[in-house]
């Protein structure tokens, strides 16, 4: 008997036991991964500037990261369905990621040493050739991110095989390893004087902030190679061996029956994309959203500590520059905060979704606190002005024209609150989504590769249009990011209302 394509990803469940440890080990890639995305969006903006890049322009250089998921994920995603290897389907697309990886972290480690060799000058304000080396280490670190995480979730669907349950906890699994990275790398981005600990880090063409920098990035060298290393080892894949006959692959189900499976990527893509149904779609818009209102928030989160709590400038003077490096390292810690948040809901996750009722409620309520927190930005940003107002005031009457300082008390806390409120959005925002797209590609016969490929796309093209939209937007207001923040409300205040729609299919 010949079957139409249905649960294509039970013919290549895993067999073996302990599919709670395997999904452990898996997911635990994800720390390592996590680890280096955490540097990125912690310090990174902040150090393009130094290269030399302006502010407006420093979005496009993100512009690589959604570009590369975009192209990258599905095709990934469909290969690694079909990957014949001897190894398994997923592993040999994981261990090549690590190695991109690797490669990338030494081209941004070093990109400014790299450049001052190809004839950069150390007084010149913008850098090319450091900056040219910079974005190709981080269009790889994007491209071997993107090659590593799809093949990642999708194992760790294939482990669970059919058990929903076993779905929700593997990728809640997954956000939490992605909350012990992060915990890793915005830690060690608040301590800025890591690098006296390798003084080999400094050079003339790598000052203090520099040299952080860069030893931060070579830990993610050893962190990534470590859990890979472990889970590829220990946890072993089926091969996928199926006859291929005029496109069709026709694969044995046992007892006599077979399935019939279009192998095209075109004819895989369309079927992951007919197989949604109308609450799929409104995922789909949810999750578009959604990054709408994330991306700028974790593009610029510790560029506007510096710049709009604390008050200080990058190109500024000696104690606008202090005040700056002061509210990037501040902004660090509140990552810090953020990501113990996330770590905890994730290992609450399944808990909470019982007692609310089910993913979508889980769901709205992220969606919701996502909105509050944006809106909380403006609030705080408010709250930084008004302070450094009444101090410039407090300044002149006693003819102090050097009024700078930090802001106070109140002002830090309520920062470090909106960062440990995020933390319980984002990691709803990890995990649900991705657990119920697998859901959904298994009950249709869709690759879960191609399927996880798909879900991407809605989390990409949405930080595309940020980036490009966001820097000029900034400039265009006074090159500030509560212009791009208040995008982001807006975005999270739609995504509130499609929430609701979405509870009521």
């Amino acid at each position: 008997m010949v079957y139409q394509p249905q649960i294509l990803e039970q013919f290549y469940e895993e067999k073996e036991q302990n599919p709670l440890s395997k999904s452990i080990l898996v997911a635990s890639i994800a720390a390592g991964v996590q680890y280096g995305w955490a540097l990125q969006l912690s310090l990174l903006t902040p150090y393009i500037q130094l290269l030399g890049v302006p502010h407006k322009w420093a979005a496009f250089v993100w512009l690589c990261g959604p570009i590369s998921g975009l192209l990258i994920q599905p095709t990934v995603g469909y290969y690694s369905d079909r990957c014949t290897c001897r190894f398994g389907r997923r592993r040999p697309y994981i261990v090549a990621g690590a190695f991109m990886i690797f490669v990338a972290v030494i081209l941004i480690s070093f990109a400014a040493d790299i450049g001052k060799v190809l004839g950069d000058s150390l007084d010149q304000g913008m850098k090319p050739m450091s900056v040219t080396i910079f974005v190709l280490g981080f269009w790889v670190l994007n491209i071997g991110n993107n090659t590593l995480q799809g093949p990642c979730r999708a194992l760790l669907a294939n482990i669970s095989g059919r058990d929903e349950t076993m779905l929700r906890v593997s990728d809640a699994m997954f956000a939490f390893f992605m909350a012990i990275g992060n915990l890793l790398g915005y830690a060690a981005g608040s301590y800025s004087n890591l690098y006296k600990h390798f003084p080999f880090t400094q050079t003339e063409a790598c000052d203090d902030y520099c040299a952080n920098l860069k030893t931060c990035f070579l830990f993610s060298i050893t962190i990534p190679s470590i859990v890979t290393t472990f889970a590829v080892i220990l946890v072993k894949e089926e091969p996928f061996v199926a006859p291929i006959e005029n496109n069709i692959s026709i694969v044995t189900l046992g007892k006599g029956e077979e399935a019939v499976v279009p192998t095209g990527f075109f004819q895989q893509f369309a079927l992951a994309l007919k197989s949604l149904s109308k609450p799929m779609w409104i995922l789909l818009l949810v999750t578009s959203l959604n990054w709408t209102g994330w991306f700028p928030f974790l593009l610029y989160d510790t560029d506007w500590m510096g710049k709009e709590v604390y008050g200080g400038r990058v190109g500024g003077t000696s104690v606008e520059k202090e005040l700056y490096h002061e509210g990037v390292s501040a902004g660090a810690l509140g990552l810090v905060w953020y990501v113990l948040t996330l770590a905890i809901t994730s290992l609450a996750m399944e808990p909470l979704v019982q007692v609310l009722g089910g993913i979508k409620q889980m769901w709205g309520l992220g969606n919701f606190l996502l909105a509050i927190g944006m809106a909380m930005t403006v609030v705080i940003t408010y709250m930084a002005d008004h302070a450094r107002s009444v101090a410039a005031i407090t300044a002149s009457t006693v003819g102090n024209a050097n009024y700078l300082v930090p802001p106070p008390p109140e002002v830090k806390w309520a920062s470090l609150c909106l960062f440990a409120l995020l933390g319980i959005p984002q990691a709803v925002t990890y995990s649900l989504p991705f657990a119920l797209t697998s859901i959904i590609s298994s009950s249709v016969g869709a690759g879960q590769g191609l399927a996880l490929g798909v879900l991407n796309l809605s989390i990409v093209i949405p930080q595309v249009v940020v980036a490009m939209v966001s820097g000029p937007l900034d400039a265009f207001f006074g090159g500030g990011n509560l212009p791009a923040f208040v995008m982001g409300g807006i975005s999270a205040a739609l995504r509130g209302v499609f929430s609701l729609a979405w509870l009521s299919t």
